[in-house]
């Protein structure tokens, strides 16, 4: 008796990572799970672009940092990466929540608060994988489309079958 499992196929796109993550293992996970990696020294240190769906992620490790943050440049190197993505994710490792990382994670919510930035604490490398695919995919064409007609259809069956709207309607 054979068993017949389901699969759907895995997503896969092509992403743009800055050379400096090359030998990272975040990378090695990318391409473990057939995405199409691209190394480019042209992108920013740390960065990982996905095309298909506008969205860039900057790794950032505290333990890479020197002792005061501010010194490090990593607040320029934000910027920059800001200024240069749109839909920009920084995600800051802290396996731990040490007081170096809340200390960098309170600097740079400090200086970015207000802008398109958004701050994903992470703690290992598959979340961080698994955070990143999940984002990108959401926001990518078809699947950016499909999400939006089912939040439309949603919206309507929530308006039409809701108490209030019988209400209102037999109002007037």
């Amino acid at each position: 008796m054979s068993t017949f499992k389901e699969t759907t196929p895995r997503w896969k796109t092509t992403i743009i990572v800055s050379t400096s993550l090359q030998k990272h293992e975040l990378s090695r996970m990318l391409i473990v799970q057939q995405h199409r990696v691209r190394f480019s020294h042209s992108v920013q240190c740390g960065a990982l672009i996905f095309p298909q769906s506008g969205t860039a992620f900057m790794f950032v490790d505290p333990q890479d940092l020197p002792e005061r943050c501010e010194e490090s440049g990593l607040i320029e190197q934000i910027k920059k990466f800001v200024e240069v993505h749109r839909n920009s994710f920084l995600l800051l490792y802290a396996p731990f929540n040490g007081k170096r990382e809340l200390e960098t994670l309170s600097l740079i919510q400090h200086r970015f608060f207000g802008s398109s930035l958004r701050i994903l604490p992470v703690r290992n490398n598959a979340e961080i994988v698994k955070g990143m695919l999940t984002i990108a995919k959401a926001t990518s064409k078809p699947h950016v489309d499909s999400i939006r007609d089912r939040m439309s259809m949603a919206r309507a069956h929530i308006v039409e079958s809701s108490p209030v709207w019988e209400m209102l309607k037999n109002m007037l």
